[in-house]
């Protein structure tokens, strides 16, 4: 059924009484955009991350690790695909003209795709910490999504990233009960990694956030943050690790965790794709991308 309404306010009513919009709908333009900028821009991600995971299938430790990391690439570059098809839907570009634009530099992706796994301790960390971060997001996005493709998409995605989180939490513990010289690797990834994943979820969330009036999203960045950062200190401290925030202290009082000022240069410098890693990682991106044309040709000659 094509669906339309005479004002933002009715709009406005059906989405706050828990109302689905489809992609024949006629919704109104700027809740059509915010849909598409942060679907496309967790297209991106997912491609992103995909392609960190693919550098390391020659360098993991291992034919179980080859195979753990073999298919989360998979799986990754499967969602980044999936969410593109769901992104062309809203006809404001095309899934070639959503991967042209990533690969020109033109679109975002998330600040921790712009730094670079050293190490594979780097690469636990992420699956870990950052794996993790992703999750608690993708959780509230589909917890209350009105928009209906995506709410559907994101039930696959949210179950494939739980295994990505069981690789983490599985490396983590064989990590902790091994060597001194591999706990002495994974904490200096947390060091590198546990800010990036911690800013991963933003700034405070305004007063007026579209993607939270719209139930594009439906928890604030600062609730979901504060859930991540009370789950993984007293997890990573249970390991006999640390966290580098020296203004760290437990509240007594309200029984929980509280962390230092937040310095949010770094997620500004990568949202203008000026991140540690940003040029390369754009770079071989398009490289592969480039290379990558004889079959996307060879396909369209079949279909045609």
């Amino acid at each position: 059924m094509n669906r339309s309404w005479d004002s933002l306010e009715t709009f406005e009513n059906f989405l706050d009484s828990g109302g689905i919009v489809e992609p024949v709908d006629e919704m109104p333009t700027e809740y059509r955009q915010a849909v598409f900028d942060f679907i496309e821009m967790h297209a991106n991600s997912e491609l992103m991350g995909g392609l960190t995971e693919r550098d390391w299938i020659p360098r993991a430790p291992g034919l179980r690790h080859k195979m753990s990391v073999i298919a989360k690439t998979q799986d990754e570059i499967g969602h980044a695909h999936l969410l593109y098809m769901v992104a062309a839907d809203l006809q404001i570009k095309t899934r070639q003209e959503m991967m042209r634009d990533l690969f020109a530099g033109k679109s975002k992706f998330h600040n921790v795709f712009h730094y670079r796994a050293k190490t594979w301790g780097d690469q636990v960390a992420i699956a870990f910490l950052v794996d993790a971060a992703a999750l608690v997001s993708q959780q509230a996005v589909f917890k209350n999504c009105s928009y209906g493709p995506y709410k559907r998409i994101l039930k696959r995605i949210i179950a494939e990233e739980g295994f990505h989180l069981r690789f983490g939490e599985e490396s983590v513990l064989r990590i902790a009960e091994g060597t001194q010289i591999q706990r002495s690797m994974f904490q200096s990834s947390i060091n590198d990694w546990w800010w990036p994943a911690l800013q991963l979820f933003g700034p405070d969330s305004k007063p007026n956030d579209l993607l939270l009036r719209w139930h594009i999203k439906s928890e604030r960045n600062e609730v979901l943050r504060d859930r991540w950062i009370q789950k993984f200190v007293p997890l990573l401290q249970g390991y006999g690790f640390t966290i580098p925030d020296p203004d760290l202290r437990w509240n007594k009082e309200e029984n929980r965790w509280e962390i230092g000022p937040i310095d949010w240069e770094p997620l500004k410098r990568t949202l203008a794709m000026g991140g540690p890693d940003s040029a390369r990682r754009i770079s071989e991106a398009s490289e592969s991308w480039e290379k990558s044309s004889w079959v996307r040709e060879a396909l369209e000659k079949v279909a045609t």
